[in-house]
């Protein structure tokens, strides 16, 4: 049982309306964020939303530059044709509004969230637990972050460049909606945001003992294949991107296998040091 104080044992109803208030607090914060966003919409959708699209966009004017000075080539120069957006629904373009700025305001409140998360939790851990999780919101915040960022300056890019120009058939043109662009961009960076949270799993079932070092290299190859499937799920269609998302969960994969294997022998030394004592 969580423990409001050292002289009290919370009820179950205690709990309810103690995580009742922690979900209010995150809630407020989202609302704040996204009504942020959802005033300075010009820095938003102009800057951020549609920044991967423009030729200016680090990538993809890196990629041109480095084509024609060291490749002498234009043929990896991606998003050098600006594009039109269409929205063809009476509230298509509020809902795009609405929804972007939910989302920014999710992304950008996410550190609060998890550390209302964490002072939830905490209660209920032990002293040592709650040392070894020092340091757990900004840990997982930074690797959300991180994760954020990869997808939306290099996966998003990549993926806008291929899906604009693919065609099954020169008779079929492709006219772009808000929407769909709106949820390509938002989706590969949130998922790509998650996926980087994969050494934090490893870390906390490791702690309480479901997984161990040995298992994660026993089952690697299943793991790699896993990672395929969700790197095609939140990529196009295209081996190219599923490679680029796929690279850097396998590496993050390998870092939990080391994480993994240090907390296992921390484990077995506190079960050393009981056996003892």
């Amino acid at each position: 049982m969580v423990k409001k104080d050292p002289n009290h044992e919370m009820t179950f109803l205690e709990h309810l309306e103690e995580l009742r208030w922690h979900l209010i607090r995150s809630a407020l914060a989202i609302v704040v964020f996204s009504a942020l966003a959802f005033l300075f919409k010009e820095i938003v959708f102009d800057v951020i939303i549609m920044g991967p699209s423009q030729p200016d966009f680090p990538i993809n004017s890196g990629l041109c530059r480095f084509g024609r000075e060291v490749l002498n080539t234009n043929k990896i120069c991606i998003n050098q044709t600006p594009f039109e957006l269409q929205n063809i629904q009476m509230t298509g373009q509020f809902l795009a509004h609405i929804k972007i700025s939910l989302i920014a305001g999710v992304v950008a409140a996410f550190p609060y969230i998890f550390y209302e998360i964490w002072r939830f939790i905490k209660p209920a851990m032990y002293n040592t637990e709650q040392k070894v999780a020092r340091g757990a919101v900004l840990v997982i915040s930074f690797l959300f972050f991180l994760g954020v960022a990869f997808g939306y300056f290099l996966i998003a890019p990549l993926s806008i460049n291929f899906l604009i120009h693919y065609q099954v058939s020169d008779i079929a043109i492709n006219n772009i909606q808000l929407m769909s662009y709106v949820s390509l961009v938002s989706s590969l960076s949130l998922a790509s945001g998650v996926l980087f949270e994969l050494p934090v799993v490893v870390f906390f079932l490791s702690r309480v003992g479901l997984i161990t070092p040995e298992f994660l290299k026993k089952y690697r190859r299943h793991a790699v294949v896993v990672i395929l499937i969700l790197s095609a799920i939140i990529t196009p269609p295209d081996v190219f991107s599923q490679i680029l998302v796929a690279l850097p969960i396998m590496v993050l994969y390998e870092i939990s296998i080391g994480i993994s294997r240090r907390i296992n022998k921390k484990n077995k030394e506190k079960l050393e040091q009981n056996a003892d004592s």
